[in-house]
């Protein structure tokens, strides 16, 4: 089964995208590997605000990582045309908008590296960090990848 075939068994279609949004591009390419802009948790009608430990539960900063995934995967898709080009995902840096000492952002940005783990198995196994800061616009969640292609 394909990568893609996956992500619309889980229920996601990833849309095209626009990749140039002015100032920056939300995927870029360089030989083998791409490196998405950062993705908020923001997918389609849905958008996850609000900080963790304050306004929103781990189980909701979860779901929030998971749509930011998806977000990195449509520019990904836009780039490639299918994902499945995608041969590993290398690297994640989650970023959790957090309050003043909320400290599991691991089991926030579990939300992302299990979305792509099911979709990709063992090329969706990464590197990664999860971090608290204060994310624009109070998204819940930031996250940006570096996947190898083919």
């Amino acid at each position: 089964m394909s990568y893609e075939e996956r992500l619309r068994e889980l229920g996601y279609t990833l849309e095209p995208v626009e990749l140039d949004v002015g100032r920056f591009m939300l995927a870029v390419r360089t030989g083998n590997l791409i490196f998405t802009a950062g993705s908020v948790s923001r997918w389609g009608d849905r958008e996850i605000k609000g900080k963790l430990g304050a306004d929103l539960t781990v189980e909701v900063g979860y779901e929030a990582a998971r749509l930011c995934a998806l977000g990195c995967l449509r520019a990904v898709k836009a780039l490639t045309g299918s994902l499945d080009a995608v041969v590993q995902v290398v690297k994640v840096l989650g970023m959790v908008n957090v309050a003043p000492g909320f400290d599991n952002t691991p089991g926030v940005i579990h939300g992302c590296s299990d979305l792509l783990r099911e979709v990709f198995g063992e090329a969706g196994r990464h590197a990664r960090s999860a971090v608290g800061m204060t994310i624009p616009f109070n998204y819940a969640v930031e996250v940006e990848m570096v996947v190898e292609v083919r």
